[in-house]
């Protein structure tokens, strides 16, 4: 008889415990541990006992023998993919990608895989028929690509998939997704900690031990965080998060982690009824074309990895007829706002204090670049004076707590970007090494200062 350990398992972050308490010590939640019974069979399997051979004999060896060579990466035709993985998809990497329900997740990477003509590709299901995958690719025009090479198989049972696979040898796995998937070696349901551990594991070891690369797509929780164990994410090489909102055509592709490239980057699409569409230049789309100007309205330079983007904020800012002034924001820290309210509280003498505050940041994006403070600095400002900005101004600055405009990075990338949309100034900061060479440079003219106050005055 095979000995029956019983664990509990925090179903916010994945702690493990021998006996239930009341508080997750890992992450602070209050009731969130459930019993989950493991099954320890004495001769454990997993795809090893499925190939040819067995597993590969490991040694140590030392650094001087191992031949450093460049990556050969598997190239895809979506442009916007190949950018976010760091130049496409590395042989043996195991990449998590997760998003909200209907966002798209399969959509897209269905449409990546059976652009992949000179690779064979397996695609399995837990959650979907092969005919609502065959609607699905005759919808994203699958009949236009060399389908031979593209395999189905609709299973949950990692058993029965890693048999299919020794059959079949596929250049790509897709799963679709790991939550549903299954080992027989646990005895839990479908999508607990322990299950989703499990399976990814035995994935992780397929992928390094036959250089494949796997594609787990991944359901996320109500916070918005991951679903499953938070080792999920360490196990994996790439994390990509899928995210937009719903109301809104655009999706944005975002990295959280990757071993073989930069963990900046951003993947910018469109959803259409033919599937998704990279699109080449976001700026455009993120600024809204307007007959007149509207007070509140500040257009931002920023950068995201290696892509320059122009965004612009909208604010509202009236007065307060609670006790209490909301802060309501959209696509920004909310610590943030309060923090650039304080200085302007502090340092320019405006009474924030008794004023409702509302920002978006338009087309549905989240900024981190702390670089937009300043457009959104000027966006509260228009709106509490309301006075609306130049439209052929925009603006590229930190904002310090003692009110001085702090320099950033890539000042190049932003400026030019500025100029191409046919903007006529950008307002930097004074502290920037580089200003004499850019001024030089492009046709933008380019204001440089140095406090809040000077940019008040420059602009009102």
């Amino acid at each position: 008889m095979s000995k029956v350990k019983k664990s509990f398992f925090c179903q916010s972050c994945g702690y493990e415990s021998v006996k239930w308490l009341g508080q997750c010590p890992s992450c602070g939640k209050w009731n969130s541990f459930v019993e989950e019974v493991i099954e320890k069979p004495n001769g454990k399997q997993d795809w090893n006992d499925y190939a040819e051979g067995g597993k590969r004999a490991s040694k140590a060896i030392t650094l001087a023998e191992v031949k450093s060579s460049e990556e050969k990466r598997i190239p895809t035709n979506d442009v916007e993919l190949k950018r976010v993985l760091g130049g496409g998809i590395v042989p043996g990497s195991i990449i998590l990608v997760a998003g909200e329900p209907g966002i798209g997740k399969s959509t897209l990477f269905l449409q990546v895989v059976l652009q992949l003509t000179h690779q064979k590709v397996l695609y399995v299901s837990g959650e979907e028929s092969e005919q609502q995958i065959k609607m699905r690719a005759d919808r994203l025009q699958a009949g236009h690509f060399d389908n031979s090479s593209f395999f189905l198989l609709t299973e949950t049972s990692t058993q029965t998939i890693f048999q299919e696979i020794k059959k079949l040898k596929p250049d790509v796995v897709i799963v679709d997704s790991v939550q549903t998937l299954q080992s027989n070696l646990i005895d839990a349901s479908q999508g607990s900690i322990s299950q989703i551990k499990e399976c990814a594991g035995e994935f992780q070891r397929y992928a390094k031990e036959t250089n494949t690369p796997v594609f787990l797509i991944g359901h996320i929780t109500k916070e918005g965080s991951i679903a499953g164990p938070k080792i999920l994410e360490h196990m994996v090489d790439v994390v990509l998060q899928f995210e937009g909102d719903r109301h809104y055509a655009y999706r944005i592709l975002r990295t959280l982690k990757n071993r073989f490239g930069s963990t900046s980057e951003l993947g910018i699409y469109e959803m259409t009824d033919k599937g998704m569409r990279g699109v080449a230049n976001p700026s455009e789309i993120l600024i809204t074309q307007k007959e007149e100007q509207l007070s509140g309205i500040a257009i931002a330079a920023t950068i995201e990895g290696v892509r320059p983007l122009l965004i612009e904020v909208q604010s509202l800012v009236t007065q307060s007829v609670y006790g209490t002034p909301q802060r309501t924001v959209t696509g920004f820290d909310l610590r943030r706002l309060q923090l650039l309210l304080a200085v302007l509280e502090k340092r320019g003498g405006f009474h924030f204090g008794v004023k409702d505050v509302f920002l978006n940041i338009a087309g549905g994006i989240k900024v981190e670049d702390p670089s937009i403070d300043l457009a959104v600095l000027c966006a509260l400002l228009s709106s509490y004076e309301d006075v609306p900005l130049p439209q052929n101004i925009c603006l590229a600055g930190e904002v310090g707590l003692s009110g001085e405009i702090r320099a950033v990075n890539k000042i190049d990338q932003r400026i030019a970007e500025a100029e191409k949309l046919g903007f006529e100034k950008i307002i930097v900061s004074k502290y920037n090494q580089s200003l004499r060479q850019s001024r030089q440079k492009f046709n933008i003219e380019v204001v440089a200062l140095s406090r809040v106050e000077e940019v008040y005055q420059h602009l009102f």
